[in-house]
């Protein structure tokens, strides 16, 4: 046939993509290829650039289990030093040799009759696959608001994810539109470089005060000789992130201590009562995503900063008017407004059995998978940081390596029943996304009274794993057989009966 064929074939090369390819060759497979579509691994801390750009859970916990660093520099790592990591683990592993970069897929269809996956990429070449992994996450597509007047605008506008480091700051008007992760880490590196500053607020987030600062040589030293005490130092931080679950999951009282001590936070910094009241959210802790910074709130009350609430009316060709109707100039926008992250998980042209499209099933039934990781009607696919597995609390790398795990033992347990295909049944799938909407109708992305992006056009959680990541970490120990349809070799795929003992999620 023409083309590349393999056996597993992984698309992106970021966490979840190494990961998956690394765990593949500890349990002996190496028929497996990685498709990245930049020049270089890393996924998203290969594009997010942006000054200050960090991680916001600690460095030790925010990496592999099986490839501990002890030699991190900072509590909470910057981009260059995550990325160093990421790139050394793929040559310590060897599985950089496994990557084709340059290759961006453009689609996916299951062959029926040959029980396989065929992909189309960008540049026209195609690749097979017995099983597909899709580790693209949901962290890539950059959300840009369509603002009346954008196309007129005369000066420069980027997003944070993709930052133009050719453009001069020095002496700029700069507006920034947006106040989430990104915009809390950027602004304070920015506003001492600009003319002038105008941040654009639709919502305050949660900051809380965070315990920064560079890990002392002593600490890295006893990590190195004793790998024993880093790895109880890793398990205190992550009983210490677990803790926060609690209050996230039907609990939101528990989290008043959180918010008073943001509160504090914004007492200590800001001392403008007016500034203070338009930085403090009224909506309940952990509702919209929780940010750590003890730079952002004096980045604000800096004379040349001015933070906008008043929302934006349109942009001209030299600046923006907001909502009031006060025009202010600008020289560059900067967008740092996240990502579409529903819609991306929709990125793909997928087409599963008898040609079911993913993106127009999801788009009307809603996201729906099992665990996460399984899609019913789609075989041999399997998606990492799928729908409802994204985290508030700790690092979604423990959820990673729950999932390749699961994802290695499915790809085993069909082989072991000389299995052609394994999917996921419809049942097991409805009564999983019922479950997990139930606990989320009662967590705090619902109850908060806010509107995030963990929600999808329809109001649904869609993002969120309403729980503990030791629960997660449970359900994903071992494949259940009988979740699961098996064909054999030259077996056509039978349509599914309906499960009426479940109601689906809505």
């Amino acid at each position: 046939m023409d083309g590349v064929a393999t056996g597993v074939v992984i698309i992106g090369s970021g966490f979840s993509g190494l990961g998956m390819a690394i765990r593949l060759k500890q349990s002996g497979r190496h028929d497996f290829v990685i498709l990245e579509k930049a020049d270089d691994l890393g996924g998203t801390w290969r594009d997010n650039t942006y000054p200050g750009c960090a991680c916001d859970i600690r460095s030790h916990m925010y990496s592999f289990s099986f490839a501990q660093n002890p030699d991190w520099s900072r509590s909470f790592s910057e981009q260059p030093e995550i990325w160093r990591y990421l790139r050394r683990v793929a040559d310590d592993h060897g599985v950089a040799e496994h990557i084709r970069f340059g290759v961006e897929v453009t689609g996916a269809r299951w062959d029926d009759d040959a029980c396989r996956w065929r992909l189309r990429t960008a540049v026209g070449q195609e690749f097979s696959g017995t099983f597909l992994v899709d580790g693209t996450g949901a962290l890539h597509v950059p959300n840009l608001p369509a603002l009346p007047g954008i196309e007129d605008f005369t000066g420069t506008t980027f997003h944070s994810s993709r930052w133009n480091h050719d453009y001069p700051l020095e002496g700029k008007r700069v507006a920034v539109v947006g106040t989430g992760a990104s915009a809390v880490q950027f602004v304070p590196k920015i506003a001492p470089r600009v003319a002038r500053l105008e941040v654009y607020q639709r919502t305050p987030p949660w900051v809380l005060p965070r315990p920064e600062g560079e890990i002392p040589r002593r600490r890295k030293r006893l990590f190195r000789r004793f790998p024993a005490a880093l790895a109880a130092y890793r398990a205190a931080l992550y009983w210490l992130n677990e803790s926060f679950a609690v209050g996230f999951n039907g609990r939101p009282g528990l989290l008043k201590l959180g918010e008073r001590l943001a509160k504090r936070h914004i007492e200590r910094q800001i001392p403008d009562p007016q500034l203070r009241r338009k930085v403090t959210p009224d909506y309940t802790l952990g509702c919209k995503r929780v940010l750590g910074s003890n730079t952002y709130y004096p980045a604000l009350t800096r004379d040349n900063v001015e933070l906008v609430t008043t929302g934006i009316s349109r942009v001209t060709p030299c600046g923006i008017v907001d909502g009031d109707g006060v025009e202010r100039p600008a020289d560059a926008i900067i967008f740092g407004t996240g990502f579409k992250v529903t819609e991306a998980l929709e990125h793909l042209d997928v087409q599963g059995s008898n040609g079911r499209d993913l993106a127009t099933l999801w788009r009307s039934e809603g996201i729906q998978t099992h665990l996460g990781i399984t899609v019913a009607g789609f075989p041999n696919l399997f998606l990492l940081l799928g729908p409802n597995t994204g985290l508030g609390h700790n690092s979604v790398v423990f959820m990673i390596e729950s999932q390749i795990r699961y994802v290695a033992e499915a790809i085993r347990l069909a082989g072991l029943r000389g299995a052609a295909a394994i999917e996921v049944r419809e049942r097991a799938q409805r009564r999983f996304n019922s479950e997990i909407q139930r606990k989320l109708a009662k967590g705090v992305w619902s109850t908060g009274g806010c509107r995030s992006w963990y929600l999808d056009s329809r109001g649904v959680n869609r993002t969120i794993w309403p729980g503990f990541t030791w629960q997660y970490w449970l359900r994903t120990r071992r494949v259940d057989p009988g979740d699961f349809h098996f064909r054999t070799p030259g077996m056509k795929r039978a349509a599914q009966p309906m499960d009426t003992t479940t109601s689906p999620a809505t």
